[in-house]
């Protein structure tokens, strides 16, 4: 063979074997872009906690305040139907029996049927009469006209979020749309005690919010 002919022979099989090595080199890359997306993915769907297919964030950060998931739970009606399903978030470090100290928490609720604006004013109002003292009342009772005033109808789907935070007050949001806050810590424990006070809209939703037994 002559040289010119053995130089093109080598030629040609080292741009073949290039080739070959950029190819497995593509691949590679391919394949480890699709394990990273994969494992993004993944962890995303690990930092969520999901009950009768509503899916609530693990950590959300309310105006700067990073809250950790506490428990989750599902609202029956007279154990007939279920209403909503909800999840409580506190400070992290924050045990969920010190839910009423002046700290920053969130309750958020999923509904599963529709309900009018007026059906939370006059259920709220309700509970909280029933609660609390006549002067404790009084003292909340022109906050709770305010508040009741942010309302919406909600049909399946929609979430509400009650949000406190010390220095602000507490917030309504209507599928994270806020509708208004009002002030005072005093509000905040008389309202967020009807889902976890001691006589609570249900004492097993408020259990599995709070993780106690």
């Amino acid at each position: 063979m002559q040289r010119g002919t053995f130089l093109c022979y080598d030629d040609k099989y080292s741009n073949e074997r290039r080739g070959s090595v950029r190819a497995a080199e593509k691949f590679f890359m391919k394949s480890f872009f699709l394990v990273v997306v994969l494992f993004v993915l993944m962890t995303g769907l690990g930092q969520a906690k999901e009950i009768k297919g509503v899916r609530f964030s693990d950590t959300v950060v309310v105006e700067q305040s990073e809250l950790k998931l506490n428990g989750v739970a599902v609202l029956k009606w007279a154990m007939l139907f279920d209403v909503y399903a909800g999840a409580f978030y506190l400070p992290k470090g924050v045990p969920g029996a010190r839910w009423s100290n002046d700290v920053a928490k969130r309750l958020e609720l999923a509904y599963f049927r529709e309900i009018e604006a007026k059906g939370f004013a006059e259920a709220s109002d309700k509970l909280l009469q029933d609660n609390l003292l006549p002067a404790e009342y009084q003292a909340l009772e022109k906050r709770l006209q305010t508040f009741y005033g942010f309302f919406r109808d909600v049909k399946p789907g929609d979430r509400y979020s009650i949000n406190y935070l010390p220095h602000k007050g507490t917030e309504l949001r209507f599928n994270e749309t806020p509708l208004g806050h009002v002030p005072g810590a005093d509000f905040a424990a008389a309202y967020f005690g009807i889902w976890l006070g001691d006589e609570p809209i249900s004492k097993g939703f408020r259990d599995r919010l709070l993780e106690t037994d």
